[in-house]
């Protein structure tokens, strides 16, 4: 089994990219399963059931969220009720959605996905090392691969996750900088591993935003609105090869493609 991982999703340059981009990795990579953070895709900020549907027609499987999960309040008409779109597991108990979902693909393959935010540097949510403790206990004997995107700015937490759970899971995959790494790894008990997967926006931006505006706003620190650049969309992301008689993961390979 092939499982397809994207990067922050940063408005309709990024939505544009999924659309060109998903059919064709698809097809040549033979992917069977797409994961995709869609908590940027709405005009950089938040999710709209407009976007969520396009998205999945583009071919995306499942949404991840993060920190601006609730910023489009459409959000709060379907989550509840949406099984592609999970927010970080760790918000509180009565918030809407939900923090893990588990999928079949492939050869009726089993896929647990995992949605946590971290704590360092962000608003402080719940424990996502013990949540993740307990959201594994839930689900065992459920699942043959779980994948857990982590949505967080410290490198250190990611990285710390990643060994908290190594052996236990497929994959930890970070999100929110919008900056890929180049450290994707399998860990020492088999976990594929990478901090952050990265931007699928606008190249040529400060974090898919207007890079003049943000420089403005360094420059003379006054507020100031940001807008989703335009230009030349990427795409950026990790494809796991997994093996589906051990469910292991048999290699991680980094992406990064831009649109002419």
């Amino acid at each position: 089994m092939n499982i397809l991982l994207i990067g922050d999703i940063v408005g309709k340059p990024g939505r544009r990219a999924v659309g060109e981009m998903v059919p064709e990795i698809v097809k040549e990579k033979a992917i069977d399963f797409v994961i995709a953070n869609g908590e940027n895709a709405a005009g950089g900020r938040g999710l709209t059931e407009a976007v969520k549907e396009e998205l999945i027609n583009s071919g995306i499987d499942v949404l991840t969220m993060g920190n601006h999960v609730w910023d489009n309040k459409e959000i709060f008409s379907f989550i509840d009720d949406e099984y592609r779109v999970i927010r970080p597991a760790n918000y509180p108990g009565d918030c809407p959605g939900q923090g893990y979902h588990i999928y079949t693909a492939g050869y009726n393959m089993r896929i647990a996905v995992i949605n946590l935010s971290g704590r360092v540097f962000m608003t402080p949510l719940d424990c996502p090392f013990r949540t993740a403790d307990e959201l594994l206990n839930e689900i065992e004997g459920q699942a043959d691969y779980v994948i857990v995107d982590f949505h967080a700015e410290a490198t250190s937490e990611k990285v710390a996750l990643g060994y908290y759970l190594d052996g236990r899971v497929t994959a930890v995959v970070g999100t929110h900088t919008h900056i890929q790494t180049s450290d994707e790894k399998l860990l020492p008990k088999g976990t594929a591993y990478i901090t952050d997967l990265g931007m699928t926006g606008p190249c040529h931006s400060v974090l898919g935003m207007d890079a003049d505006t943000v420089v403005t706003k360094f420059l003379n620190g006054r507020p100031i609105r940001f807008n989703v650049a335009k230009g030349t969309p990427q795409i950026e992301g990790v494809i796991l090869d997994l093996d589906d008689d051990t469910c292991s993961v048999k290699t991680i390979e980094r992406f990064s493609y831009y649109l002419k």
